[in-house]
């Protein structure tokens, strides 16, 4: 790598697009991302109505005739549309695992092995095969913090994960609305039985994970995962093309010697490009502030062939 005096004269401040970490539904519904580990996690929680075919999920308010449905359905939280825009919409899990898909194109429920892999992320010691409480801290992590959507004292909430749990409640059995703002409780794809299924959970007054199973006429919260883990491999790049630091906080550089000609382009674990520049010879100074924690792919494209690298911003 050149001495600090040599790159400095070939400094070039890049502009760029910016293009947020985010995932649309079919409804028009966009939603923030976050990366916790090797995964991609919505971090608000669904409120699509429609399958991702166009077909409309049944809206069902009276209480009887959620108790009696066994077919795919969703609901407002207490039967009251305004709460979706915080909350997102509670469904059963016949429409969480419907085979024309809730999620949006490239995106699903997560399985319970799903869920657990973050779990272990998040603390390898927790025992993931038990039904009850699981770790000390994990719903903390999970939990978005203060008490403007939780009700206080919204135990060890931290949500250094990112993942900004939020209380939307459930639906019961008889079809009755219970404790928005008490507890968040997700949907797997996974059954338990012939009548229920996985659901982890996290609580007001309680920093762990509660991993839990449910009848599937109940109404839960969904969040989607994406199809494709953020597993971003270095591909045909060159020595003589240097970038660093790496990890990074508020900037790269990127040294491409004697390169003229080259595109970069730095794409997200989603696939969506956020920056994109032309750079020149010698070393070029790149801000990436305005863009989110995650893993990031770095690619150059040049007369030369096309060379990328993964970026970790922190």
């Amino acid at each position: 790598m050149r001495k600090t005096i040599l790159l400095l004269a070939g400094l070039v401040f890049l502009t760029f697009i910016n293009q947020a970490q985010t995932v649309t539904d079919i409804d028009g519904n966009v939603y923030n991302t976050v990366t916790i580990g090797t995964q991609v996690w919505m971090k608000e929680n669904l409120k699509v109505t429609h399958y991702r075919n166009g077909d409309s999920i049944p809206n069902i308010t009276n209480n009887t005739s959620w108790t009696n449905n066994s077919t795919g359905a969703y609901c407002d939280i207490s039967n009251n549309p305004s709460n979706a825009a915080t909350y997102g919409r509670l469904y059963n899990w016949y429409a969480a695992t419907h085979v024309h898909n809730l999620c949006p194109a490239n995106w699903h429920v997560p399985s319970d092995a799903e869920w657990n892999i973050m779990v272990k992320y998040l603390d390898n010691t927790a025992d993931t095969t038990i039904t009850g409480e699981v770790g000390t801290d994990i719903g903390g992590k999970l939990k978005e913090t203060g008490t403007s959507h939780w009700h206080s004292p919204n135990t060890g909430a931290t949500n250094s994960s990112g993942f900004t749990a939020l209380p939307g409640g459930s639906r019961y059995f008889y079809g009755t609305f219970s404790n928005i703002g008490s507890y968040g409780v997700w949907w797997t794809s996974t059954s338990y039985s012939a009548t229920s299924a996985w659901g982890p959970g996290v609580n007001y007054n309680h920093s762990y994970l509660l991993r839990t199973h449910a009848d599937k006429v109940l109404g839960y919260s969904v969040r989607c995962i994406c199809d494709f883990q953020a597993t971003i491999e270095d591909v045909n790049f060159n020595d003589d093309i240097q970038i660093y630091p790496n990890p990074a906080t508020d900037r790269v550089y990127i040294d491409c010697a004697e390169r003229t000609g080259l595109k970069m382009q730095v794409y997200n674990a989603i696939g969506a490009c956020v920056l994109t520049s032309d750079l020149v010879s010698g070393t070029n100074m790149v801000d990436i502030t305005s863009i989110t924690s995650g893993v990031y792919l770095i690619r150059l494209t040049g007369t030369n062939g096309t060379f990328q690298k993964k970026l970790i911003k922190n």
